[in-house]
């Protein structure tokens, strides 16, 4: 492993590229955190970054060239989609562990060259899929445990987000719930029927996922920007219990005990309070000083943003090119 210039004993330097909505909480977040050295942020937006940085007391520059030149040991990204792979590579190469935000790059092939670069350079690197440490979805995972799950249903709705402009709800949104069903079910997805609709929005703002796992789950995805209210709801069967959870208001209740004439039993299940990015961060942070294994790994990353890929059958691919096409305009 590269070695950081923090120990388990030392401070940590860390530094946010991208202090967009998501880099700004990175940033709260981690300045918060215990065994840390908040060095700085980085983005091209100065009057947002000098915000953040004089908010939380750090520096601000304006790249990232400028954020390694401060001297940090890891750094989380939460720029654009489509400057996920060279803002990593740029960091791995220096020896920067690094976390990067969901998805991990505009394509598969992007991120399995995150993933290859980071192994010959023996950093830490972890994806930042946050609603894995969802206290609610913790509590589901616990419930499904060792059980013989049948099928699994998730509906992530609100209302269009001003601030997105190059994806639609597939990789905005229901690549969250593509990872959470490979991760309760421990298995691949091995077949995707998607439905697509652009109702409202340039890009697809309405999505009906259906798949079917390696291990024989079926699994459904409702998603879009048409809701006026957010939902973020998770229904997994089993063959012996029932488990609905909210992941907005943390209330998860299983059902169990059915009885032939129909009546079972119900109970609400423990539900923690943590933070999900601050725990997301502590574990990015742990796999950093422990050597180990992150709670997210890059080929974990890769594989549902693949699934998500198919979904779009192609779409995904345009939608990141033309990002580019208008991010180098605005450069030039």
């Amino acid at each position: 492993m590269a070695a950081a210039r923090g120990s388990a004993e030392s401070l940590l330097r860390l530094g946010v590229v991208g202090v967009g909505v998501m880099g700004s909480n990175h940033a709260r977040v981690i300045a918060e955190l215990p065994g840390v050295e908040f060095v700085g942020v980085a983005d091209p937006d100065r009057p947002q970054a000098n915000f953040v940085a004089e908010t939380l007391g750090c520096a601000a520059v304006g790249d990232l060239d400028a954020l390694i030149e401060l001297g940090i040991d890891a750094a989380t990204i939460a720029a654009p989609t489509h400057l996920h792979h060279d803002l990593a590579l740029a960091c791995i190469r220096r020896g920067i562990h690094v976390m990067v935000e969901k998805p991990i790059a505009s394509s598969a092939e992007e991120g399995r060259s995150i993933i290859a670069a980071a192994r010959r350079a023996n950093v830490i690197l972890m994806v930042g899929h946050v609603e894995r440490f969802n206290p609610a979805v913790a509590a589901i995972k616990e419930a499904i445990h060792g059980e013989d799950i049948l099928s699994i249903a998730i509906t992530r709705v609100g209302p269009f987000p001003p601030r997105m402009s190059n994806v639609g709800v597939v990789i905005d949104l229901a690549v969250h719930d593509i990872d959470l069903i490979r991760w309760f079910t421990d298995s691949d997805i091995v077949e995707v029927q998607p439905q697509l609709s652009s109702a409202m929005a340039e890009r697809e703002d309405i999505a009906l996922l259906q798949f079917r796992t390696a291990s024989g789950v079926l699994a459904h995805i409702n998603t879009n920007w048409l809701t006026p209210f957010k939902a973020r709801n998770v229904h997994v069967a089993t063959r012996k219990k029932y488990v609905m959870g909210d992941l907005l208001t943390r209330q998860v209740t299983e059902c169990f005990g059915f009885q032939p004439d129909g009546s079972y039993s119900m109970r609400h299940l423990s539900v923690g309070h943590a933070e999900p990015l601050r725990a997301e961060l502590s574990a990015f942070l742990t796999a950093i000083r422990e050597d180990s294994v992150p709670a997210v790994t890059g080929e974990e990353g890769v594989a549902s943003l693949d699934i998500a890929m198919r979904c779009l059958g192609g779409r995904g691919e345009i939608a990141t090119a033309a990002a580019r096409k208008l991010a180098r305009r605005a450069a030039g």
